[in-house]
């Protein structure tokens, strides 16, 4: 197989190295292509850290869970823990309920202490009610839409 590499550096003004980053490509690299190669480059590693960052520290304990179990459990909890991510990912896209009580806490950590303070001590007949019910107690109102 026939790979093309290339390599990016930033430095500052006085000449010290801020990023360096290289990237390994099947496509043909010349002079009109290496920049885009970079830029896509960069987008891809900003994008995987940002999402992998989520993961770690906003209460989803993804690298806590590599490492479990001799074969399987630690792919398991990690697809667990990807596709909530993408239920909570999906909820604020779609849920003006959801968004709103989110809004109003500090942080996901909060948020999801508060679902199981909650949930230990009340019943709820619905998703719905439990949100309404939080977005009651905090006083907080659903955005006018239009």
């Amino acid at each position: 197989m026939h790979l093309n590499w290339c390599e990016l550096t930033v430095t500052d003004t006085k000449g010290k190295v801020v990023f360096r980053k290289a990237w390994v490509t099947s496509h043909h690299l010349h002079a009109g292509t290496v920049v885009v190669i970079a830029t896509v480059g960069r987008t891809r590693s900003k994008i995987e850290n940002e999402n992998n960052n989520v993961l770690k520290n906003q209460g989803d304990h993804f690298e806590h869970n590599f490492g479990h179990g001799k074969q399987h459990l630690a792919n398991l909890l990690a697809t667990l823990i990807v596709l909530a991510y993408l239920i909570h990912t999906t909820l604020d896209w779609i849920d003006v309920y959801y968004r709103t009580v989110r809004g109003l806490l500090p942080s996901r950590r909060t948020f999801f202490e508060h679902l199981r303070a909650l949930l230990q001590y009340l019943w709820f007949e619905s998703w719905d009610h439990l949100l309404k019910f939080m977005l009651n107690e905090l006083e907080g109102k659903i955005p006018d839409t239009g």
